[in-house]
């Protein structure tokens, strides 16, 4: 079939690259312009796009697919289905109604449960049990187009948002390709969505990455988990430097301190008080530093971690 793919981050990268190795022809791929990112503000080009070029493949980074002249663009690619991940631009109806069979979204959740931006993010957060992936055929609505195929994927008490995301991947390849098979023999088939259960994945901010040591230390656990890597927790030391807390365990101590002071500090955690017991970091970043284990940490800046220090409780990004 002739593919046209939309997508921006590296999750969307991948599928495409198992696009271009496969039968179907990828004939032109949409992305997000390039954008100013890390230490030095240098412009960077989009996962997708760097995917795309290597393989000579047409790029476009428009702002906004609502002008004509860029419906007349897409148009003229004769592209039997558009494949849609994560590409961060609503489709107006107009090019919804392009391709014959229709525009293709991947979507990281059991749909109608996480619609919207970061639903990796929240389905951990929340504390569910299950997520996966839902292949959907789109319209005008936020991720309520009727859903084509489903594939369910286990969370517990390990799974982080970096894991979670490998292991969707391979499900979202699966998914896409199995879906193209099924409209290519006739035999695809639309369910409608209920509203029952529906959820908004709302972006992830800054600011909500900081820990409010006052929560219990499983609601803590949740969204350190969930935030690695794409928005990584962080709290502030009692010295006013910004530490960042990659990962961790909840614990079971009593204690009689306010939250954010520290209780302990060995090779297997920096202990922390919480509103309910206690969080245990096991690796953290320092600013300037990169993401060390708490034995390297303590062997530099043991004094930061002494029973006489804390964490502050701002919350301000």
């Amino acid at each position: 079939m002739r593919i046209i793919f939309a997508g921006t981050p590296d999750f969307s990268a991948a599928v495409l690259d198992a696009l271009i190795a496969s039968e179907h022809d990828v004939v032109a791929v949409y992305t997000q312009p390039d954008r100013r990112a890390g230490r030095g503000k240098k412009m960077l080009p989009p996962p997708v796009k760097v995917v795309a070029e290597q393989a000579g493949i047409p790029v476009h980074q428009p702002l906004s697919l609502r002008e004509e002249n860029e419906q007349n663009t897409l148009r003229e690619y004769a592209a039997d289905a558009m494949i849609v991940v994560a590409y961060g631009l609503l489709l107006p109806q107009a090019v919804l109604d392009i391709p014959p069979h229709g525009c293709l979204n991947i979507h990281a959740s059991l749909l109608p449960r996480w619609r919207g931006a970061a639903p990796i993010e929240r389905a951990i957060e929340a504390g569910d049990t299950e997520t996966g992936i839902t292949m959907m055929r789109m319209d005008a609505g936020l991720d309520t187009g009727d859903m084509m195929w489903v594939e369910r994927c286990h969370i517990d008490a390990n799974t982080t948002g970096d894991s979670l995301r490998e292991e969707l991947l391979e499900v979202a390849i699966r998914g896409t390709f199995n879906t193209l098979s099924e409209i290519a023999a006739g035999s695809a088939s639309y369910t409608p969505q209920s509203e029952e259960g529906a959820n908004y994945a709302s972006k992830l901010s800054k600011a909500e990455a900081a820990i409010d040591w006052s929560a219990s230390n499983s609601v803590i656990d949740l969204k350190v988990r969930a935030f690695n890597s794409s928005n990584v927790c962080y709290s502030l030391h009692d010295n006013g430097e910004r530490i960042k807390i990659w990962r961790g365990r909840p614990v079971s101590q009593s204690h009689h301190l306010s939250p954010g002071s520290i209780l302990a500090a060995d090779d297997n955690g920096i202990v922390v008080a919480c509103g309910e017991g206690a969080y245990a970091i096991e690796q953290l970043q320092v600013p300037g530093g990169k993401a060390l284990s708490c034995r390297d940490i303590l062997n530099a800046r043991r004094d930061w971690f002494s029973s006489d220090r804390h964490f502050t409780m701002e919350t301000s990004a």
